[in-house]
């Protein structure tokens, strides 16, 4: 008769401890490579477009007034021009990154 699960579970379990194997390799053991940063990349910036379009379309349907009044009040703030160029990067970059990465894993 053959063994059950529960005992194969508990005799591999058995092995593992006694032989002091890890249980699965950790991102520590693994060298950086140019592919796993664009993909970590794609991801990240896929995940920070998507909040950002859903965030733009919930403010859309729940802030009272129409977009020019919120794009003057941003005027009237007179931010610097660092702060502009770093807020149209922080908006400009996940876009680009994002659709020319998946137009190359396409070609």
């Amino acid at each position: 008769m053959g063994t059950t699960a529960k005992e194969e579970m508990a005799r591999f379990w058995e092995k593992n401890t006694k032989s002091n194997r890890p249980l699965s390799p950790h991102v520590t053991i693994y060298k950086w490579s140019l592919p796993m940063v664009m993909s970590i990349t794609h991801r990240g910036t896929g995940i920070v477009l998507s909040f950002g379009v859903s965030l733009f379309g919930l403010a859309a349907l729940l802030l009272p007034e129409q977009f020019p009044h919120y794009l003057a009040l941003v005027k009237s703030l007179s931010l610097g021009p660092a702060l502009i160029c770093s807020a149209k990067f922080a908006l400009a970059f996940p876009f680009s990154y994002h659709t020319w990465n998946g137009i190359r894993h396409l070609v």
